[in-house]
């Protein structure tokens, strides 16, 4: 049964192909969970904190964000969503959400229902080692979050987020070398990182003029990929892509051997 690395096409299929390759039957399962998709124009609400849980869903095209409200109108987020990533597997377990989850621009996403996701989890144990992959991978991006905020100065703040956002779009083939679209406003950014959108234009103004990144009709071109890494104080280790071992391939492939027998 042929595998493929999945880069070249369905934006899920490629991020999980970050984790393990995949059989033909494994991307015609994820293919399928892609099939329907519902549309948001940009800046539209996806489900509010206090929301009961809807479906777990996969995001296919566009961006958006996870986010907690504050009571005086502010906002801080929490990650960015790209195609591919996941949003809430787990949120039937709830009552109610604890987050909400926006648009930044116009987007598709595909919903994923409660018996699905456990049918993959009883039946496809590769798959369900990917879905875990990639909440894990989820929790390692809001370590690092935190890390920022807490510890991190406003360069190294905004050279991480960047560098963040290149790798995971680097991953799923939506980059150009260390060229993205980014679409985010520096009000964005700011509620990301903790800062003003007036501290953060200054920052990339910097950038700009030490020629470090290029930023132009939202298009982000890393210039000097190996400084930014610097400030940042980290590399895409902890993004843990390409990252099954050995003994899990095995391990997996030994589960797998009746399944694929039928």
């Amino acid at each position: 049964m042929p595998a493929t690395d999945g880069r070249a096409g369905d934006p899920l299929v490629a991020k999980l192909s970050q984790f393990t390759s995949l059989s033909a039957a494994d991307v015609g399962i994820l293919e399928g969970l892609c099939a329907r998709e519902e549309r948001f124009g940009a800046g539209a609400s996806i489900f509010e904190e206090g929301d009961a849980p809807r479906s777990a869903f996969v995001v296919t095209r566009g961006l958006a964000c996870r986010y907690r409200p504050l009571p005086d109108g502010r906002r801080q987020i929490l990650t960015f969503l790209i195609p591919g990533d996941f949003s809430d597997l787990h949120a039937f377990l709830l009552k109610a959400m604890d987050h909400s989850v926006g648009t930044i621009i116009p987007t598709r996403i595909a919903a994923i229902e409660r018996d699905i996701v456990l049918d993959i989890v009883l039946h496809r144990p590769r798959l369900a080692a990917a879905l875990w992959w990639s909440e894990m991978q989820e929790a390692a991006m809001l370590r690092e979050r935190i890390v920022a905020l807490g510890r991190r100065n406003a360069r190294s703040r905004v050279a991480y987020l960047l560098c963040e956002l290149v790798w995971r779009q680097q991953a799923i083939g939506m980059a150009e070398d260390h060229s993205i679209r980014l679409p985010l406003t520096q009000s964005d950014l700011a509620d990301a990182l903790g800062l003003t959108a007036v501290h953060v234009n200054r920052v990339l103004q910097r950038f700009r003029e030490d020629q470090l990144i290029s930023l132009e009709r939202r298009r982000l071109t890393l210039l000097n990929f190996v400084r930014l890494e610097a400030l940042a104080g980290l590399t895409s280790n902890y993004l843990q892509l390409n990252s099954m071992p050995a003994g899990a391939v095995r391990y997996f492939d030994d589960l797998e051997q009746p399944y694929r027998r039928r």
